[in-house]
């Protein structure tokens, strides 16, 4: 272990003491121990000598050094640190005199070496019992010259000392440096660590909930930098997460430059507030995640409305612990949306602005009524595209309609609902809705902002239950939307599975084994494989919850005929002598009404 600077005149015994040090370790966020000060400074009283260590983010000695009375020869260390950030090390020496205020060449070493922070300690008025000291830091700002503001404290006891949270104040600074680089270089990336929770009572494996996670903050736009998992019982009350799982995610926060900390589940505003708190950078949840994809999808009036309102409603019991989010200067994962500007104001304000996206959404719900009501006048029946999100929904739309909804291959592609007009191969006309993708633990707040959209689910006449059959975790993912449907009270409406993406399976038996108990079929929208036979199975459900039947309807009865054509029941029309003779299919409730005008053919 090597003991820099002149010991050749030392003790050996003085030297072992200096290696020693080497030995001792300091908590995580945490500036020093006492343990680590009291022998730094009963060597410099021995010696009369200063004494330098420096020490990594992990709390570990890296180097030990001697100098001589005045100060102390700090060699240069080896950094990967991102340019213009801190080093990752700081320094902590002691003043023989007793004055621990930091000198001029104490601060031109912070500012040379670019130290996380640097600490000078000394006994008060040389009583070994009681140890105080300053601290040096960087405070991320520039003075007027253009050179970087430092910013002390101290002289202050050491049980003062060793309660700043070395941790916060490092990522702070490191993030205000970050900013400025920005700036500069006019980029600027999330770069977020993912964490879960493992209590062992929930649907989805931890590892697959996770994976999915990862899916969601890349179609955000962040850069996964490191992922933790966590087992236990239940959620910490203060972190949701171990405070031993926070110091290590802390660590690493520091060691991969992170600004965002993205949990899995969703967590209390107290949780949000003091995991911010102790790592210093930007916490959200799954739910908030959610809610800024979808701000980033709408685009149609309705679509914002909706995610606004979603976004108020979860973000209102969190304005009093949000510092980190709303304190920060543009926009960000988490914070983007039409409502974004909103989050600052009070909560009397909040509450109006509810009370009139509210309104407004009712508004967007009255011109559904009109639009459904005209829809069920003509008769043609209503068929919902529902399923996992990046099920294949949009692209079987497209696929099937010939129209051009936007697809792509990223959670939540599709937010604002699309409805085109099919006619199936035996001429029966279906109107084929794509609804937003459901996602295990959607939001509550997103279901119930939505519902005027989700409405379209619960009046359709059929649900399509696309499925990705690609998926190992298929059977998870019709498990969440189930629960999906029940909240919207669609669960029990006549469903057909529809298992998309067969070209990627490799065998007829992995298709039957997904069918079997289900009513449905194995379709791929991208290769067009058995989307004829997805149509006639469609055409076949309508065909048995109608009657054909031939009538003949009397020319002095035209009113009869006009009926017919309202229910959007003629197939084929043939004028005869006594009559206008029509094929009908109608719906079994209206079967008796006409029996008065049925023919043989």
């Amino acid at each position: 272990m090597q003991i820099n600077g002149d010991i050749q005149n030392i003790k050996q015994y003085i030297v072992k003491r200096l290696e020693a040090l080497y030995e001792l370790s300091v908590p995580i966020g945490q500036l020093s121990t006492h343990e680590l000060n009291f022998e730094m400074l009963e060597v410099t009283r021995l010696l009369g000598r200063e004494v330098a260590v420096y020490l990594n983010r992990q709390g570990k000695v890296l180097q030990v050094s001697v100098g001589d009375t005045a100060t102390v020869d700090l060699p240069e260390f080896k950094s990967r640190r991102a340019e213009g950030r801190l080093t990752g090390i700081r320094c902590i020496h002691t003043h023989p005199s007793g004055d621990t205020r930091l000198s001029e060449p104490d601060l031109s070493s912070l500012r040379r070496l670019r130290f996380d922070c640097m600490a000078a300690i000394g006994f008060r008025d040389d009583k070994e019992d009681e140890i105080v000291g300053s601290l040096g830091f960087f405070t991320g700002d520039c003075a007027e010259d253009g050179t970087e503001k430092l910013g002390q404290v101290g002289p202050l006891p050491e049980r003062v000392l060793h309660g700043i949270n070395l941790t916060y104040l490092i990522t702070v600074v490191n993030k205000k440096l970050a900013a400025r680089q920005t700036k500069t270089t006019g980029e600027e990336e999330e770069r977020a660590l993912l964490a879960g929770l493992d209590c062992g009572k929930t649907l989805w494996p931890i590892e697959e909930s996770m994976a999915e996670l990862e899916r969601l903050a890349d179609t955000a736009g962040a850069v996964i930098v490191g992922k933790f998992i966590q087992r236990r019982e239940k959620p910490d009350a203060a972190f949701f997460l171990g405070r031993g799982k926070v110091s290590e995610i802390g660590m690493e926060v520091q060691n991969r430059d992170a600004t965002l900390l993205i949990l899995d589940d969703e967590l209390t505003p107290s949780q949000q507030h003091n995991l911010e708190q102790m790592l210093g950078i930007k916490v959200i949840d799954r739910t908030a995640l959610i809610l800024d994809i979808f701000a980033q999808r709408a685009h149609s009036r309705e679509g914002k409305l909706q995610v606004e309102l979603a976004q108020l409603q979860y973000n209102l019991p969190r304005l009093g612990g949000q510092g980190l989010v709303l304190s920060r200067l543009g926009g960000g994962i988490g914070t983007r949306g039409p409502g974004e500007t909103k989050l600052e104001v009070d909560r009397r304000r909040i509450y109006a602005r509810i009370h009139d996206l509210e309104a407004q959404i009712d508004s967007v719900q009255k011109n559904r009524h009109l639009h459904r009501r005209r829809r069920k006048l003509s008769r043609i029946p209503l068929v919902a595209l529902v399923g996992y999100t990046n099920a294949g929904k949009s692209t079987l739309l497209n696929k099937l309609t010939g129209s051009d909804v936007f697809a792509e291959d990223k959670l939540f592609a599709t937010l604002d609902p699309t409805t085109r007009h099919l006619v199936l191969p035996e001429k029966q006309e279906i109107l084929l809705t794509d609804t937003v993708g459901f996602i295990q633990k959607l939001p509550h707040t997103l279901v119930k902002a939505f519902r005027a959209t989700l409405e379209e689910v619960q009046e359709a006449d059929l649900l399509l239950h696309v499925v990705d059959c690609s998926n190992e975790n298929y059977e998870q993912q019709i498990e969440s939307v189930v629960e999906v449907l029940k909240e919207l009270d669609a669960v029990d409406k006549p469903m057909l599975y529809v298992f998309n993406k067969s070209d990627c399976l490799t065998s007829k038996n992995q298709q039957l084994a997904m069918l079997r108990g289900r009513e449905g079929i194995c379709v791929s929208a991208k290769t067009g494989e058995n989307l004829l036979e997805l149509q006639e199975l469609i055409e076949r459900f309508f065909s048995e919850q109608q009657v054909k039947m031939n009538l003949l309807i009397p020319f002095a009865e035209g009113r009869v005929l006009t009926e017919l054509h309202e229910l959007n029941a003629v197939r084929e029309t043939e004028y005869r002598e006594d009559g206008t003779f029509v094929k009908v299919s109608l719906p079994a409730s209206q079967k008796e009404k006409f029996a008065a005008y049925k023919v043989e053919e």
